[in-house]
């Protein structure tokens, strides 16, 4: 009823749309197309992007949009998840009442468009993950099976990483001033072991600052090596990693004289994969526990959202907590073609390997 008396606010015109766009067949593009498209970003080619994008888009964002008003357990009832319900409306009514795209100025206000419902959507995740909180407060989850939740954030994460991933390569590709090594958001030349030294540092960062102390973090691997990769995708799941791990270390050796042991990374290129180990010494996990470690209502620090109830309080980045980290990092893994795999030893540590593909030439998984 809550929700039907919220969506009276958006013409049934819309809604009806939305149900049309949903019903159509995604397209999925892979890391190598979307390079070699972009290594010409003639006004011809963004042209034919933006056409494309005006198709894509509102089929992507419908989907979503009718899957957040169709959640189990009164999901879609919840405060947050209507708001994100709104923010996807909205977008999907600002693309469709953009006119066709045919020329370059049509081109220009496209991207300036698509560039403002991108910054529209930066608090999705934090407000996902608050609605999953409100029903966490309302619902007992060990008594609940809650498949179903797990099943669709997958599918909705995955979809946010694609649709973001598809407007920040096409307004990329409009930067005169880009490094000449990329291509749109895709670095042709990137250095793993350069994201890993800064991914730590930044983790060790948060460390420093919530604990007043952070472990060493020691990487090895060819510093001359490089691959085609997006850079923040590979920043943001290193970080989240390296973060677990710190805390891990710092947690388990807080009260001890002994001095923490370093987190260690190793980079390997291989053939088909490069991986990327991160191994620390804080303590592991039961293995009773590793299957809830890519659950997004599970969480070994205490959640940040737990006391508010807006994001005024979650804009500073904690070292843990919303329970969306490694099943975000392991769907940025899996959306070109790689994957995230958890081993772990209690009473010693926790090894992640990140496997990132290669061979670029995997297409989108489409949700």
């Amino acid at each position: 009823m809550a929700a039907k008396k919220a969506l009276s606010s958006f013409p049934k015109a819309l809604l009806d749309e939305v149900e049309k766009w949903g019903g159509r067949k995604q397209t999925g593009v892979s890391l190598r197309y979307m390079t070699k498209f972009g290594s010409q970003p003639t006004s011809r080619n963004l042209l034919f992007s933006a056409q494309f994008l005006h198709k894509e888009l509102p089929i992507r964002i419908a989907r979503r949009t009718l899957e957040l008003q169709s959640l189990p357990f009164g999901l879609s009832l919840k405060p947050a998840v209507l708001k994100v319900r709104d923010w996807y409306l909205e977008s999907f009514h600002d693309i469709r009442s953009f006119p066709e795209v045919k020329d370059s100025s049509d081109e220009v206000g496209f991207t300036k468009m698509i560039k403002m419902i991108k910054v529209r959507h930066n608090n999705v995740v934090p407000m996902m993950a608050l609605g999953v909180q409100q029903l966490k407060n309302d619902i007992n989850p060990k008594a609940q099976k809650l498949d179903e939740i797990h099943q669709f954030l997958d599918r909705f994460y995955m979809s946010r990483i694609g649709i973001r991933m598809l407007i920040g390569q096409h307004v990329a590709l409009h930067d005169p001033n880009s490094n000449p090594d990329c291509v749109g958001c895709i670095h042709t030349k990137l250095s793993p072991m350069d994201v890993a030294r800064n991914a730590s540092e930044d983790a060790r960062a948060i460390c420093l600052r919530e604990y007043g102390s952070a472990p060493d973090v020691n990487i090895y691997g060819d510093q001359c090596f490089t691959f085609p990769y997006v850079p923040t995708h590979l920043h943001q799941m290193v970080f989240e990693l390296v973060k677990n791990s710190l805390r891990a270390v710092q947690e388990r050796f807080m009260d001890s004289d002994n001095v923490a042991p370093p987190v260690r990374i190793i980079v390997a290129d291989g053939l088909e994969d490069v991986t990327i180990k991160i191994s620390d010494e804080g303590g592991g996990i039961p293995r009773s526990g590793l299957p809830k470690i890519f659950s997004y209502l599970y969480s070994t620090a205490r959640n940040p959202l737990d006391n508010s109830l807006d994001l005024a309080s979650t804009d500073r980045v904690t070292m843990a907590g919303y329970g969306c980290g490694l099943p975000i990092s392991r769907l940025y893994a899996r959306y070109f073609g790689g994957d995230l795999q958890i081993i772990s030893m209690e009473g010693y540590g926790t090894d992640a390997y990140l496997h990132l593909s290669r061979l670029g030439d995997s297409e989108e998984p489409l949700p």
